[in-house]
């Protein structure tokens, strides 16, 4: 099932995608269930937004992918290496990248994105998809310069604006199956590998992350991103396209 959230006519909105329609929903799938209203609004009509709007945090993965830790001269982690973005970070398709006038260099990481359905703590691998409500697509925008001068990552990964999401977040997505990544900047590819090239897959990411912390419903997990990341300049456009799971493009622009 696909689900998306829009705006239409001043109110936002959930709904099914069913081919170019939306069957409006009652209200977020996540907490109230699939009640619709009986509405159908053509796609056409509504803007998107960001399919979810994190509860209390998104949680990203660092390092997850070889080939990415190799272009940087970094060694892959044994376990998950996490760090936080701000919910604030978060945006919608089509809206702006901002690049920030603190940075000189901000790249794209084109990633798929986890949006976790039920409390989940201390959960084994072995269970902790049954806690998983959908997946989307992502991009971890990064300030590259202020990541190596500040050794810890929160600023550089955490401006708003930093943490595109969407377009709809697909409930059947298979995380291990055969779907690929593939990242275009102006239309050129600049990434593109298979989720099974990760590292760490989800299942383990998400028992070693609810091992730390409570993931709450709506927290989103970003699983890291393969190589081929780059520089985002003003004016280009960013498409993270995983298969199965639509396309996410954003303009880039200054502050």
């Amino acid at each position: 099932m696909r689900i998306a959230r829009f705006s239409h006519q001043d109110a936002i909105k959930y709904g099914i995608v069913d081919e170019r329609e939306l069957v409006v929903l009652a209200g977020d799938p996540m907490f109230a269930g699939y009640d619709t209203t009986g509405e159908r609004v053509p796609l056409g009509d509504v803007a998107l937004l960001a399919p979810v709007i994190p509860r209390s945090k998104v949680i990203a993965v660092g390092r997850n992918y070889r080939d990415h830790a190799a272009e940087f001269d970094n060694e892959v982690p044994e376990q998950p290496l996490l760090f936080f973005k701000p919910n604030t970070s978060v945006i919608g398709p089509d809206d702006a990248i901002v690049l920030p006038t603190q940075s000189e260099r901000v790249d794209f990481e084109g990633e798929l994105a986890v949006v976790m359905g039920r409390i989940a703590k201390n959960v084994t691998a072995e269970n902790a998809l049954d806690y998983v409500f959908g997946y989307t697509n992502a991009n971890d925008v990064t300030a590259r310069d202020l990541q190596r001068t500040d050794g810890q990552w929160a600023r550089a990964k955490g401006f708003d604006t930093f943490c595109p999401l969407g377009p709809i977040i697909e409930t059947e997505f298979d995380p291990t199956g055969d779907a690929v990544l593939t990242t275009r900047v102006d239309g050129e590819v600049r990434q593109e590998a298979p989720l099974t090239d990760m590292v760490h897959g989800v299942a383990d990411v998400i028992a070693f992350a609810s091992a730390a912390f409570t993931l709450l419903p709506g927290d989103v997990i970003l699983t890291g991103t393969p190589s081929g990341v780059g520089r985002i300049r003003a004016g280009q456009a960013v498409e993270v396209e995983i298969t199965g799971l639509g396309i996410l493009r954003n303009p880039a622009r200054d502050a």
